[in-house]
C-alpha cells in the first residue's frame, strides 16, 4: 500500500499491513496508519478505499501481510475477484543502500461468492483455473523493495531525468521486469520483480567491498523450458534476462551488464516422452523481421551488441545454429560469434573460454567494460554496449560463460578504482574469489529453477573450473528431474504463467479452452504405465515357466506382445501423454 507523498515529494510503501476478515468483506489497512486502507467485497470483489477509521465491527480473523500483489478475475469472478497477498518475506540484502526482500509465500483470497450461480461447466473450468492459482502461489524468484525501484540498472538510473525517482515506484519501473504488471492494474499496490538477487560483503586488501548480482527476467515471453522457446513475432525471446553485477567499494559504484535470451528465431521443441525431443525450426515469412526487431530493441536499450552463440555445431543444435548464423548475416552492425562450448571447453576445460574472450576482446574494450560513478555521483566510465549470450536453454553453458566475462570486468573495475594493481586479479585472493564464484553459482541455480524447475547443471565449472564426480552425480539427478518436470508438470505451470501474466484472458462468453484442446490423453498415462509394468512383470514370470508346457510359452508370447504393443502406442503418441498447456499457442 502506497503512502501519500511526503513533504519532500517522495513516495514509499507501507511494509506491514493488517488483513481483517469479515463475513462480507476483507479489510486491508496499514499497521503504521490504520486509517489508510481499503475493503474488498466477498460477493462481487468491489474495492472501496477509505481514508479515516470506518466503523466495521469485530473481524472474525486478523493476520499480518506484507503487500498486496494484485487481483485477477476468472469465470465466476467476473462478478468477483481473487486477491493475491504476500504472507511472508525475507530480507536478502540491499540494492544501492535500500533493503530488498524475497517473497517466501503468497496466498490468493477468494472474493467470489457468485460462484454458486455459475453453470456446472463454468464451475469445472473455474476449478482448473483455481488449480493454476495454487501453482502461482509457489512462484519462485520474486523480489521487491519498499523504498526503491529494482527494475532499473545503475547506468539507466543515473541518466534518468531529475525528479524521476520522486515518482511512485510503480511509475518508475521498467515494465519488462515487473512480474505482476498485469494483475496490479486494477489495484496499484506492491510491485514485484521476477529476478535473481545475490549479494556478499567482503574485504579485499583491507578495502571493504560489496558485490551484488541482480538478474531481471523479462515478462514478455515468460514460460517454462520446453513450452517457451525462441522468439514470438514481436521479437521477444524466451528466458530473456538482464544480469547486472554491482560493485560498491572505496566510495565508487560500478555496474556491468550482460543479457541472455533464447535464439531469436521461430522454433519449438515439444516434449514427447523422449529424453531429448526433436527440435523444429518454424518456416515463417516474418523470420527475418523477427530477428531484426529483437536486435533493434537491444541496440536501442544497450548500444553495440555482440551476440555469442554457444550451441553445438552438429545435430539439431547445429541446424538451429546455422539458421541463426544465416539470419545474422543480414545484420552487419551486430557482431555474431559462434562458439561450440561443448567441443572447445569439454568437461574440464573451463579456461578455454579465454579463446572466446580473445575473439571479442576488442569489442569488450571499445564498448566500455563497465559503468562507474564516484561518491558524488559523477559518471567516470560508461558501458556503451552489451554481450548477448545464448545456448539452447540459456542456462548452464550461458551461466559459465557469463561468469567468465563478469570476472574479467570485475578485475578491470578493481584495478580502475585502485583496489588492485594492474598485475593483480581477483583469482589471486582465494577467499574472496570463492565468494565471487558462489554468488554466480547461486544466481545460476535460481535462474534455472524459474525456467526449468531444477538447479543449474555445470555448477562445478563455475565453482572449481572443472567437473567433479559429485558434480556429475548432481547433474544427472537434475537432468532426470528436468525430464520428469518437462514431460509431466510444465504444461500446468505454463498455463499458470500465461494466466497470471495476462497472455491468456478469461472469457466467460467464449468456449471453454479445455473443450477446444482436450486433456483426456494425459489422464491415460497412469493406465498405460501400469499396463507396461504389469506386462513386463507377467512376461518375466511366465518366461520362467515357459519350459514346462506349451501353455506357458503361449502366455509369455501374449504378454510380451501386449507389452510391446502398449509401449509402441505410448512411443508413437508420446506428445499426447505429456502434460501440455491448454490456454495459449506456442507463439
Amino acid at each position: 500500500m502506497e503512502a501519500p507523498a511526503s513533504s519532500s515529494g517522495g513516495f514509499r510503501l507501507y511494509d506491514q499491513l493488517e488483513l481483517q476478515e469479515f463475513q462480507d468483506k476483507f479489510v486491508i489497512r496499514a499497521v503504521e496508519s490504520p486509517d489508510q486502507g481499503f475493503s474488498i467485497g466477498l460477493r462481487d470483489g468491489d474495492v472501496q478505499p477509505f481514508d479515516g477509521d470506518p466503523c466495521l465491527g469485530s473481524p472474525s480473523k486478523v493476520s499480518t501481510i506484507y503487500g498486496v500483489v494484485g487481483t485477477i478475475r476468472l469465470l465466476a469472478a467476473l462478478c468477483g475477484t481473487y486477491l493475491l497477498v504476500i504472507t511472508s518475506r525475507k530480507e536478502v540484502g540491499s540494492y544501492l543502500g535500500f533493503p530488498v526482500f524475497r517473497v517466501m509465500s503468497m496466498k490468493f483470497l477468494s472474493c467470489n461468492d457468485a460462484l454458486r450461480f455459475s453453470t456446472s461447466e463454468e464451475k469445472r473450468d473455474e476449478a482448473y483455473f483455481m488449480t493454476l492459482l495454487k501453482t502461482v502461489e509457489s512462484t519462485v524468484g520474486l523480489y521487491y523493495s519498499y523504498e526503491t525501484d529494482i527494475t532499473l540498472n545503475l547506468q539507466r538510473r543515473c541518466k534518468l531525468a531529475e525528479g524521476w525517482t520522486s515518482k511512485p515506484t510503480w511509475k518508475q519501473a521498467d515494465p519488462r521486469f515487473v512480474w505482476n504488471k498485469n494483475i496490479m492494474e486494477e489495484l496499484i499496490e506492491c510491485k514485484l520483480d521476477r529476478l535473481s538477487f545475490q549479494t556478499a560483503h567482503l574485504k579485499l586488501k583491507k578495502s571493504p567491498a560489496t558485490i551484488t548480482l541482480i538478474s531481471r527476467r523479462c515478462t514478455r515471453r515468460l514460460g517454462t523450458r520446453m513450452w517457451r522457446r525462441g522468439a514470438n513475432l514481436e521479437g521477444d525471446t524466451a528466458n530473456f534476462i538482464e544480469t547486472e553485477q554491482l560493485l560498491d567499494s572505496e566510495g565508487f559504484k560500478t555496474s556491468f551488464l550482460q543479457v541472455r535470451g533464447s535464439i531469436p528465431l521461430l522454433w519449438e521443441q515439444i516434449v514427447d516422452l523422449s529424453y531429448k525431443p526433436q527440435l523444429r525450426i518454424i518456416n515463417h515469412e516474418q523470420t527475418a523481421e523477427v530477428v531484426e526487431r529483437h536486435f533493434r530493441d537491444l541496440s536501442q536499450r544497450y548500444g553495440e551488441i555482440v551476440a555469442v552463440d554457444l550451441t553445438d555445431k552438429h545435430g539439431d543444435e547445429g541446424q538451429l545454429s546455422r539458421a541463426y548464423a544465416n539470419e545474422m548475416q543480414n545484420l552487419p552492425n551486430i557482431r555474431y560469434i559462434s562458439f561450440d562450448f561443448h567441443q572447445i571447453c569439454g568437461g574440464s576445460n573451463f579456461d578455454n573460454l579465454q579463446i572466446l574472450y580473445d575473439q571479442i576482446s576488442d569489442e569488450f574494450e571499445n564498448q566500455g567494460r563497465y559503468f562507474l560513478v564516484d561518491a558524488e555521483g559523477k559518471i567516470l566510465e560508461e558501458q556503451k554496449g552489451i554481450i548477448r549470450s545464448n545456448c539452447i536453454d540459456c542456462l548452464d553453458r550461458t551461466n559459465v560463460t557469463q561468469n567468465y566475462f563478469a570476472r574479467k570486468s570485475l578485475n578491470a573495475q578493481l584495478q580502475r578504482i585502485g583496489v588492485l594493481s594492474s598485475t593483480e586479479c581477483i583469482s589471486m585472493f582465494g577467499e574472496v574469489y570463492e565468494i565471487f564464484k558462489t554468488l554466480w553459482v547461486e544466481q545460476g541455480d535460481e535462474i534455472s529453477l524459474e525456467y526449468s524447475g531444477t538447479h543449474a547443471l555445470k555448477r562445478d565449472l563455475v565453482k572449481y573450473g572443472k567437473q567433479t564426480i559429485s558434480g556429475l552425480i548432481k547433474d544427472g539427478m537434475s537432468a532426470l528431474s528436468r525430464y520428469y518436470l518437462n514431460n509431466f508438470q510444465d504444461g500446468i505451470r505454463q498455463d499458470a504463467i500465461d494466466l497470471i501474466s495476462g497472455h491468456y484472458t478469461v472469457n466467460r462468453n467464449g468456449p471453454s479452452p479445455f473443450e477446444l484442446n482436450g486433456f483426456e490423453s494425459f489422464s491415460y498415462l497412469p493406465i498405460a504405465s501400469a499396463l507396461i509394468i504389469g506386462g513386463l512383470t507377467l512376461t518375466s514370470f511366465t518366461l520362467k515357466q515357459a519350459g514346462r508346457n506349451m501353455q506357458h510359452c503361449v502366455s509369455t508370447v501374449l504378454w510380451a506382445g501386449l507389452t510391446a504393443g502398449v509401449m509402441a502406442l505410448v512411443k508413437t503418441n508420446g506428445r499426447q501423454f505429456c502434460s501440455r498447456p491448454l490456454l495459449c499457442r506456442l507463439l
